[in-house]
């Protein structure tokens, strides 16, 4: 009995046991990112500040003339911020501590364009020194926006100005404690006052910055901030002003050809696959249409729907979202871009309450060596550092995640685990409804983070097939949920005769109000097409009302329609197809100018009878690549089509990379006829086109 004991004993040491001899870990495959860049994607969101002159001159680009002593606040207070971002589940602040006019938040010893010759606190005050306070006290990670551009400065276009650009750079980034992120916008060179010299002046963005010196100065300085924009910085723009990352989204990037302007900015939304450096993209968008506060955008706040997409496409889609908020004059964030953030938290909050798959039973085709260290456990563990793998030849896998009974579901969330590197190149989704599998999605790159948004569907088992990949699959986590019916907010649309319309997408009940109360349903239920031609405020909401939901309330405001409105005249073009202008519908538009009749054009309108008017909006082509953008613009009002006044004049600033409606206002004037002067066009183009033109009418 002792020998068969014994014998036994040592056939236990000898046997090979499951998961005891150590299996090699995956090697790391491609780029791969930096702990500083893994520390960056974990913030996920974080919030950006623009306020500056701008914020009191009413413009989106100060021309650099501003006199500091603009700049008053009458109520400043970073603690503010710092309390809406954090309650906002933001992670830190970015705050553009100088834009394109050259005003300085902080008392830069290097110009007299900053807060010491402002007003505020009797020119005592240091904004940025401020908001690092106020960060740390709750708990959030301070980054800072330096603009190259400078149109204020003589001295831009020269070396000089490099110095002057460096030495500002050091003052931020050794005066004020850590920076998580150094944002470097790609606006450089173009029109100024330059010091007093009103002059376009080009330069070479790649070369002028001499950006290898730049970027080595920073990492000596601050080697733990991140580097943003142009040059080899480690994160790229996501492509668009709008928050949206492709559905395809490498974390990669052709860095040289992009530093050679050998890549399209377009292609930033999705990178590059055969990416030679990891450069994830930052998705960065405004709560409202501009980038800095104007009072008429105060109803203009981006809807829940917007913001719940938004997020499901910046951070759902591999990449951070850098959300702006424009503080206002007072030196606050306005309430109603609070309140929009305590309705985007709330929903965000309840669509990911509840876990689903944890305690579900878990199937592989595979696990990397058949050893516990990569079991397919490691999917729910909810440990980041811990991961599913396959061995080095299995590049296509399902696991298989079985319920105790049927549960609802409609989102998804899958994360590869990074460090080794971004592999998956196509992924599929099935559910088992009923005893039979049914694919509810078809999709490319995971990265960091995917978030699916699909219907919801009641499932016995849910299916992950990774159906083609760079190398051996490396996945840390994945997760379900069943979120809260949303229902979206309906659409509202008038044309110049003044013909309501009204849509839900999901074909819910309607009820609208045209006194400015929100509707409810007691209010009017929409049936069909109704005709209001005067000025008015439409409030409409849909109603789900067997889940007792109901959507955001959508508001629109509209002038006196355009029925009598009439092209008087136009400098150029077709003067029948000069009408799509005024037709009330934004997806046509008219286009006028050409090489041989260049700018300036113009059009002069016949609002059909005298009207009180406090400004005007220009809404740009929203159809097509080529849009045509105009830049700077007159506008002038008549009451005889004879004598003329000027009302406004400008640019439509940042319209390139954000090209929507441009409203204007100036003191109110009662007009009959408006003449509108295109003097330029973006890139110097000889051709523009315009898809609306509107007044503001005073009520």
């Amino acid at each position: 009995m002792k020998k068969a004991f014994l014998l036994f004993c040592f056939l236990c040491m000898i046997a090979p046991v499951r998961g005891q001899e150590k299996v090699k870990s995956p090697e790391p495959f491609g780029p791969l990112p930096t702990q500083k860049q893994i520390d960056w994607q974990e913030m996920e969101f974080y919030a950006f500040v623009h306020f500056s002159l701008n914020t009191f001159t009413n413009k989106e680009w100060g021309y650099g003339d501003e006199s500091p002593e603009l700049f008053n606040p009458s109520n400043l207070d970073v603690r503010q911020w710092a309390r809406v971002v954090k309650e906002s589940g933001m992670k830190g602040i970015i705050l553009v501590a100088k834009h394109h006019d050259g005003f300085c938040l902080w008392p830069s010893a290097y110009t007299e364009r900053s807060v010491k010759n402002s007003p505020w606190k009797n020119g005592k005050g240091d904004l940025v020194k401020e908001l690092a306070a106020a960060c740390k006290e709750y708990g959030l990670k301070l980054g800072l926006y330096l603009s190259p551009w400078d149109r204020s400065r003589a001295d831009y276009g020269k070396p000089e100005y490099v110095a002057y650009f460096r030495n500002q750079l050091k003052e931020l980034l050794t005066n004020y404690g850590d920076v998580f992120e150094m944002w470097f916008d790609g606006a450089n060179g173009g029109d100024g006052y330059y010091g007093g010299a009103n002059e376009t002046r080009k330069i070479n963005t790649l070369e002028y910055y001499n950006w290898d010196e730049t970027y080595k100065l920073i990492y000596k300085m601050a080697p733990k901030t991140l580097v943003w924009g142009v040059g080899p910085s480690e994160a790229r723009w996501i492509g668009n002003e709008e928050g949206r990352a492709g559905k395809t989204n490498w974390s990669l990037l052709r860095q040289k050809d992009e530093l050679a302007g050998k890549v399209h900015y377009t292609e930033f939304m999705s990178g590059h696959e055969d990416g030679e450096k990891w450069v994830p993209g930052e998705a960065d968008v405004s709560i409202r249409p501009g980038w800095f506060y104007h009072a008429v955008e105060d109803d203009k706040v981006r809807s829940l729907d917007e913001m719940v997409d938004i997020y499901y496409e910046s951070i759902g889609r591999n990449a951070t979202l850098l959300l702006n908020l424009p503080v206002d004059k007072r030196g606050l964030v306005h309430e109603n871009d609070e309140a929009r953030l305590k309705e985007l938290v709330s929903t965000i909050k309840a669509d990911f309450k509840t876990e689903l798959l944890a305690g579900t039973k878990i199937t592989g085709d595979n696990v990397r060596g058949n050893s516990a260290e990569f079991e397919t456990k490691n999917l729910v563990d909810r440990n980041k550092n811990t991961y599913w793998a396959t061995d080095d030849n299995i590049k296509t896998a399902s696991i298989v995640f079985e319920f105790n009974k049927p549960k609802a579901l409609n989102r998804i969330v899958l994360q590869e685990y990074i460090p080794l590197g971004q592999r998956v190149k196509a992924f599929n989704v099935e559910v088992k409804v009923n005893g039979i599998w049914k694919t509810v999605a078809n999709e490319t790159t995971i990265g960091y983070k995917r978030i699916l948004r699909i219907d919801s569907v009641t499932a016995s088992a849910l299916k992950i097939n990774i159906t083609d990949s760079k190398a051996s699959i490396v996945i840390s986590n994945i997760q379900a949920f069943n979120a809260p019916t949303f229902v979206r907010m309906p659409e509202i649309q008038r044309d110049k005769n003044g013909n309501v319309t009204i849509k839900s997408e999901e074909g819910y009940p309607i009820y609208y109000s045209l006194d400015g109360k929100n509707p409810t349903q007691k209010s009017t239920l929409y049936k069909g097409v109704f005709q209001y031609n005067k000025a008015v405020e439409i409030k409409a909401v849909a109603i789900d009302a067997s889940e007792n939901s109901s959507s955001a309330v959508k508001t629109a405001k509209y002038g006196a329609s355009k029925e009598n409105w009439k092209i008087v005249s136009a400098s150029s073009g077709d003067l029948k197809s000069a009408n799509r202008i005024i037709d009330g519908n934004p997806d046509t538009d008219w286009s006028f100018g050409n090489d041989s009749n260049r700018l300036p054009q113009e059009i002069i309108i016949d609002l059909g009878s005298i009207l009180n008017i406090n400004g005007f909006s220009y809404m740009p082509q929203q159809v097509g690549n080529n849009l045509n953008l105009i830049s700077n613009y007159e506008f002038y009002t008549s009451l005889d089509n004879v004598n003329w006044i000027l009302q406004s004049e400008g640019e439509f600033s940042n319209i390139k990379n954000n090209p929507i409606e441009q409203v204007k206002t100036f003191k109110k004037e009662k007009a009959r006829y408006i003449r509108f002067i295109a003097k330029q066009a973006v890139s110097k183009g000889s051709t523009v086109s315009i898809a609306e033109i509107n007044v503001i009418e005073t009520l």
